[in-house]
């Protein structure tokens, strides 16, 4: 749509996306300029209704950006008490203790949180300090300069036809011109892979690697509640089928977070995380501590699980991707929120000396070089072999070398070196004829449930007219191709039920694409075997509407 006459409005640095990178760059800047022009563009109906983490947070982010973060309220309610991991059999657990685990992996000092809740709480943060946060805001399309470089953002457009063309209220949006634009978008946002793809920013480096968590807050009994208690699980039920875990928070108000972690590097196109989940929430352990319970919400992201060789060059002409759009995430401590605030703020520190140089629209090279040498880089580095050894070698193994690779690397050193991903996600997709279909349990409705009713629990919502977000690049390739040689996996890799493969008698199969259902957690984007799915945004506001995850 060229022909479309847009408005403009002109800052000295725009931000895509109100998470904790987004914000903590936003407020650095205000910090070191009160007069610097700073625009937050959030997609999600308010600030926290995308934000989906576990989350037990690292507090060094908030540490290093607001020192005083306790005194102004900050909603870091519940210190970790207790830290438990267990490796499960289909009935039992064997705990495995905490003493030889380095020290990187004790929680003692972090918080149990609602990331959702901790980003409104930031944004009021940086709102009292001027900033200008404007969520319903989906940005659409990136605006070039003349010269090649990014200049700014298209957000607000709404009211197009199902076929794309302008609809009777249709709304052409505005472009936001920055000096620099910081994308924030969170894992594998659409905007950061056109970023990459277009500036080559991932040459030299090992694919991105993925995981797919989902997420249940539940209210449970109170006899049963431990605040403060974070329990890990690795093995039952994936076993050998994939590589991935569970977590279980005990937060405030007889509330606990349950959680399940699917690498996406699995082979059998017949697993369906989904129900690894539920399945996982009848094991003894669990049913005994949601027996009585109820569910209150659920939702699922995509988690960027490479690491430190995964990472891409994280600037380019007038352009810096922040936290999960690089993946910043550390594996073995699942967490990566600590870092996101850390990349915003040296982000926003690297814009602001070059703006105060008079620069403009280039590269901000210090902003890669403090990610890549300073705590961020250190913090990923000593666990960069991790993932590799789980990938190549299954659990077992990739704790006894991981762990003793994590420790080499409390002292700097590795004998391991730098270990390679290889294949993408999408690529370590098998054909289903290599592979025996699996057999789930049906949901009983009370620990479990089907895909449709717990959606029901993230609020989502898009509008129906509006053209679907979920573009195929060939529409013939899903039955053409994806049924019968991997009897098409997005029925079972997408944790809402988005895609269906529906069967009428005397009818060819048909794919469907409910888009409706989306809480925009990328996976169809990252796992489809022949790469045939690009998730773009929707329309401002449309997508979950998360009140505490």
């Amino acid at each position: 749509m060229t022909d479309v006459t847009r408005e403009t409005m002109e800052y000295d640095v725009v931000i895509v996306g109100a998470g904790p990178a987004g914000l903590s760059a936003a407020i650095r800047l205000k910090q070191l300029d009160p007069d610097c022009a700073v625009v937050v563009l959030e997609k999600g109906s308010e600030v926290g209704a995308h934000i989906l983490s576990g989350a037990v947070l690292d507090p060094c982010g908030l540490d290093a950006l607001i020192p005083d973060w306790k005194e102004k309220g900050a909603p870091l309610n519940t210190p970790v008490t207790e830290d438990n991991f267990y490796m499960l059999g289909e009935a039992g657990k064997v705990r495995v203790p905490n003493w030889p685990m380095p020290p990187l992996m004790n929680n003692h000092g972090n918080y149990i949180v609602s990331m959702g809740n901790v980003c409104r709480w930031m944004a009021e943060q940086a709102e009292a300090l001027g900033v200008e946060i404007f969520p319903g805001m989906s940005c659409s399309e990136i605006v070039y300069g003349e010269n090649g470089e990014v200049r700014g953002v298209v957000a607000g457009e709404f009211g197009k036809n199902e076929d794309g063309t302008p609809g009777p209220n249709y709304e052409p949006g505005m472009e936001l011109h920055g000096k620099y634009v910081f994308l924030g978008e969170g894992v594998r946002g659409s905007l950061a892979k056109e970023v990459i793809a277009r500036y080559d920013l991932s040459a030299g480096k090992e694919p991105q690697k993925f995981g797919l968590g989902m997420k249940e807050i539940w209210e449970i009994d109170p006899a049963q509640h431990r605040e403060g208690t974070v329990t890990h699980t690795m093995g039952w039920p994936l076993g050998r089928n994939a590589g991935g875990g569970s977590f279980i928070y005990h937060l405030e108000n007889n509330q606990v977070y349950v959680g399940f972690v699917v690498h996406l590097n699995y082979k059998n196109p017949h697993l369906f995380p989904y129900m690894e989940f539920q399945r996982f929430k009848h094991h003894p352990m669990v049913a005994d501590l949601l027996k009585g319970g109820k569910r209150v919400a659920y939702g699922a992201r995509a988690i960027s699980e490479g690491g430190y060789q995964s990472m891409p060059k994280m600037v380019a002409p007038g352009v810096a991707l922040l936290g999960c759009s690089v993946g910043m995430v550390n594996v073995p401590r699942i967490k990566g929120n600590h870092n996101a605030m850390l990349s915003g703020k040296a982000a926003a520190e690297a814009a602001h000396a070059a703006l105060a140089a008079g620069r403009a629209s280039d590269e901000l090279s210090d902003y890669e070089t403090e990610v890549r040498t300073g705590a961020i880089g250190k913090d990923l580095k000593k666990v960069r072999n991790v993932k590799p050894l789980w990938s190549k070698y299954g659990l077992l193994a990739s704790l006894g070398l991981g762990g003793f690779d994590m420790w080499t690397n409390t002292f700097g050193f590795s004998l391991l070196g730098t270990l390679r991903h290889g294949k993408t996600d999408a690529e370590a997709t098998e054909p289903a004829s290599q592979h025996k279909p699996i057999d789930y349990p049906k949901p009983d409705g009370k620990l479990s449930f089907d895909r449709l009713t717990n959606v029901s629990f993230s609020m989502t919502n898009h509008e129906e007219s509006q053209p679907a977000h979920l573009h195929l690049k060939d529409a013939s390739v899903p039955i053409g191709v994806n049924l019968p040689k991997y009897d098409e996996p997005a029925q079972r890799y997408c944790p809402a039920g988005v895609y269906e493969v529906v069967r009428e008698e005397g009818k060819e199969p048909r794919f469907v694409i409910n888009f409706q259902n989306c809480v925009h957690c990328k996976t169809c984007d990252i796992k489809d075997p022949s790469q045939n799915i690009n998730w773009v945004t929707p329309q401002g506001g449309d997508g979950p509407n998360y009140p505490n995850m």
